[in-house]
């Protein structure tokens, strides 16, 4: 590994589906409504695919976006985050490398559910570090409402589709875009919390057909909120402290957007005002891993998020995982 050698960001894009669903669409077939989802989620709106797109398809509008962005067509490696692959066999990544032109690069598939991209991060900076590749394309992408039970109104309400995307380049630690201290955490004694049952070599080892509700994403909403406040409180607290930041002189705080009232939990106890949270849950939901770059994508478009801002980044998903990182960021183009 070469001294200073750093990953940096240079590139980024996001890519939603077209298809556009309303709270008011989904009162019309659960039992509930726009005013308890909003209230108890903090969503108005989110974007679903179409019957036969995948989480490939959403992958690659991203990946191409965030390369345009870079100004490079071509990266020494391909990382994809995700929960919803295209096939359990082969990984989803070296089809999207193929797709994107990319020819005979690494291409590698990484799963932690919503704190996916925070340990794409962690990959892609590795992969830069040990010299292996010069510059990375990690993809954050998921096709959720895939494998949501859409009867179950305590997620079909919340879950959605998306990806995300940065490319990061070989450079110095000292410049603008340079990932900051990476925290990563778990805890697989509570992965029970998070999951889908069926469909693994555990549930198809028994011989035994599975429920057709196994098959679908299931959470433990309350203990799910307990634990993901206090463990996006505590690995952003000690990314700041790792980066020699003051909780005071944060810019912006970027977090998996979960939930409203989780994002409200864990900026309060950081003690971030409202002015300098990142949040595009009203729009877009909680789109699994995609959620970090996609609101990073969304803020730097619309100005929101600017060259020279301190970002904390946080998040928190199935595993149980975890992670934070800090980055000041980079002047990018986006399309």
């Amino acid at each position: 590994m070469s001294a200073g050698r750093a990953a940096v960001i240079v590139g980024i894009g996001s890519y939603v589906p077209p298809n556009r669903v309303t709270n008011d669409d989904l009162s019309a077939r659960l039992d509930t409504s726009d005013a308890w989802i909003r209230s108890r989620t903090g969503i108005a709106e989110r974007f679903v695919v179409s019957p036969g797109t995948s989480t490939g398809d959403l992958a690659v509008e991203a990946g191409l976006r965030a390369l345009k962005s870079a100004g490079d067509e071509r990266v020494g490696a391909v990382v994809l985050a995700t929960t919803t692959p295209d096939q359990p066999c082969p990984a989803t990544a070296p089809q999207v490398a193929a797709r994107l032109g990319l020819g005979p690069v690494p291409a590698f598939d990484v799963a932690a559910v919503c704190s996916g991209f925070l340990y794409g991060l962690a990959s892609a900076a590795g992969l830069i570090a040990a010299g292996i590749a010069e510059s990375v394309l990690l993809i954050a992408a998921d096709a959720f409402t895939t494998i949501i039970n859409p009867a179950d109104r305590t997620t079909a309400v919340i879950f959605a589709d998306g990806a995300g995307a940065v490319v990061l380049r070989a450079g110095s630690a000292a410049e603008p875009g340079a990932l900051g201290p990476l925290v990563l955490g778990s805890d697989g004694e509570l992965s029970h919390l998070i999951e889908v049952p069926a469909g693994g070599s555990r549930q198809r080892s028994t011989g035994r057909p599975a429920a057709p509700e196994d098959h679908c994403f299931q959470m433990l909403g309350r203990d799910t909120y307990r634990h993901a406040v206090e463990h996006m409180t505590a690995a952003s607290t000690e990314a700041a402290e790792r980066a020699r930041w003051r909780l005071g002189d944060i810019d912006r705080f970027a977090a998996h957007q979960a939930n409203a009232r989780i994002l409200e939990a864990v900026s309060d106890r950081l003690g971030i005002p409202g002015e300098r949270r990142l949040s595009n849950i009203a729009r877009v939901g909680n789109t699994g891993a995609a959620s970090l770059p996609l609101l990073l994508a969304e803020a730097t478009a619309e100005g929101r998020l600017a060259p020279g801002h301190r970002v904390l980044l946080t998040a928190f998903g199935g595993g149980l995982s975890w992670g934070a990182a800090t980055v000041v960021w980079p002047e990018l183009q986006t399309f």
